[in-house]
């Protein structure tokens, strides 16, 4: 009779001592489940509006307020919508698109120029008065850009810069995020040892820059022209002080006046989600063609570095 029972608490033994184990496996997937959760929801937050724009393009005026948000429409008002869109005003939209890629390009790109080279000055020479350029810099990161919007405004009609092009442009050219975010990329991704190799090789200050400095910190330039030209795609407040005339608005501010209630005329919300989709393309197909820039150039420079 002792020995059935002390053969049945030695079978028993090993589950008691895995029942701890056992216990912390299942603490750790509900801990882990709660991050999921959250990136789900993170993740839904994000996707629905795009999923509800495409589905609202699909629908008509009177079907955007008559049928359930998430279920398309079959009626071919998709087409219809983008036509419409397209030949609203005799083709307005697509003289807002080209004035919104002036903007974006033309803005993204110098406005990269200029934050690589002072970040890569701030980061690499040490001269008088650098280290007050610097916290100025991060001291204008703080400033939101509505507070700036109308002295820029008064500095612009001095010169009789406002409602032309070069108002939207000019102060969007220099970003103190931008310039911040080069600084530090410069000082982590370019070691002092290759820009003094190269100071001997007989290189000037404009050939190692050129050469060495901009390709060590190109993924923080891609990242750069991509955060300015997503804002300044979607700049609103700006171009809404700056302009006057409608053949110089941008996709932001010109369908918003379409969905104004002027002149007697109905709001044209179905063309206007029609325009926001197709304005939404062009955002997603830069994003996703620069990703691989952000893989490659890290992979080499931790290989090479």
């Amino acid at each position: 009779m002792s020995q059935a029972i002390g053969d049945a608490l030695d079978r028993q033994m090993p589950a008691v001592r895995r029942h701890p184990a056992e216990r912390r496996k299942r603490g750790s997937r509900r801990a882990g489940l709660v991050p999921t959760i959250i990136l789900i929801v993170g993740a839904l937050y994000c996707v629905l509006p795009v999923l509800w724009i495409l589905i609202a393009s699909t629908k008509s005026n009177g079907e955007l307020f008559s049928t359930p948000p998430l279920l398309p429409s079959f009626s071919g008002s998709f087409w219809d919508n983008l036509a419409g869109i397209v030949t609203y005003d005799n083709g307005i939209w697509l003289r807002w698109a080209l004035n919104t890629v002036i903007y974006a390009v033309g803005g993204g790109v110098v406005s990269t120029l200029i934050a690589g080279a002072a970040g890569y000055a701030l980061g690499k020479y040490t001269f008088w008065g650098s280290k007050a350029v610097f916290r100025t810099i991060v001291a204008a990161v703080l400033l939101p850009p509505v507070l700036l919007a109308v002295p820029q405004y008064l500095l612009l009609a001095q010169v009789g810069l406002t409602n032309t092009y070069w108002s939207v442009l000019l102060p969007q050219l220099v970003s103190p995020f931008a310039i911040y975010l080069c600084k530090i990329y410069a000082e982590a991704s370019g070691p002092d040892e290759i820009v003094e190799a190269a100071r001997i090789d007989g290189a000037s200050e404009w050939r190692i820059f050129h050469s060495v400095g901009l390709r060590l910190m190109f993924p923080a330039l891609i990242t750069v022209f991509l955060i300015q030209f997503i804002a300044v795609w979607n700049n609103f407040l700006l171009p809404f002080v700056m302009l006057s005339n409608n053949e110089l608005y941008p996709l932001t501010l010109g369908m918003y006046g379409m969905i104004m209630p002027t002149g007697g005329q109905p709001n044209q919300y179905s063309l206007v989600i029609a325009g926001v989709l197709l304005s939404i393309l062009p955002l997603a197909i830069i994003f996703l063609s620069l990703q691989r820039f952000w893989k490659i150039d890290l992979l080499s420079g931790g290989v090479k570095l």
